[in-house]
């Protein structure tokens, strides 16, 4: 994709296939659909990436949603979204590749999986890498939950999963990774899946009905 405030640059994060009426939703962070005030233009997603390979094509997205909070003040508390892609070849997302589930109002402090493609050091975003653990409150600025996590830049908007299956490869996604403190380089921070979440969602997965 490339950044709204500047068409030029170019960005990249990590999202998520999920179940959805339209079969077509990716769910990512805010921040990896507006940044700055303004919409990436050129918004695509790539399933299954590895180090240039893509196993099943490119998918643009035709619309592109957020929380309200994130959309008017970009709120770290509600830093999720979710795109809308066209089909390909006659076939929408879920149907190519299949999708995750989605859960939300769940308790806090439970054991997570999360997902990413890091691109900064020691990274180069060509892989997916996952850290794991359970989960804890942010008691500094936020209401997010934390994971120890060593994930850097590019792996914004990657799933954090809940009843993770080792050997399906299948899960909940419950939050999506967000942000880190400097200070704290370990830590993952990703926003509380709750109502507005489950309204981003409930409108990607509607969109394109009838």
């Amino acid at each position: 994709m490339t950044t709204g405030s500047d068409a030029g640059r170019n960005a990249s994060c990590t999202g998520t296939a999920v179940t959805s009426a339209n079969k077509s939703v990716v769910i990512t962070a805010g921040h990896c659909v507006k940044l700055n005030g303004a919409f990436h233009a050129n918004w695509v997603f790539v399933p299954g990436y590895d180090q240039g390979d893509r196993p099943d094509g490119t998918w643009p997205a035709t619309t592109l949603l957020t929380t309200s909070q994130w959309n008017s003040g970009e709120n770290m508390n509600f830093d999720i979204a979710a795109a809308v892609v066209a089909p390909q070849g006659g076939r929408s997302l879920t149907e190519v590749v299949g999708g995750q589930g989605v859960a939300f109002n769940q308790p806090r402090g439970r054991q997570t999986y999360a997902f990413g493609y890091p691109a900064g050091a020691p990274y180069d975003g060509s892989r997916l890498v996952y850290c794991s653990g359970r989960t804890f409150d942010d008691y500094l600025s936020s209401e997010d939950q934390g994971l120890s996590c060593g994930m850097t830049g590019g792996s914004s908007g990657g799933p954090w999963l809940l009843n993770f299956n080792q050997s399906s490869g299948g899960g909940m996604v419950n939050s999506v990774n967000s942000f880190k403190y400097n200070f704290a380089p370990s830590w993952m921070f990703g926003p509380y899946f709750g109502a507005e979440a489950e309204a981003v969602y409930n409108t990607a997965q509607n969109t394109g009905l009838s």
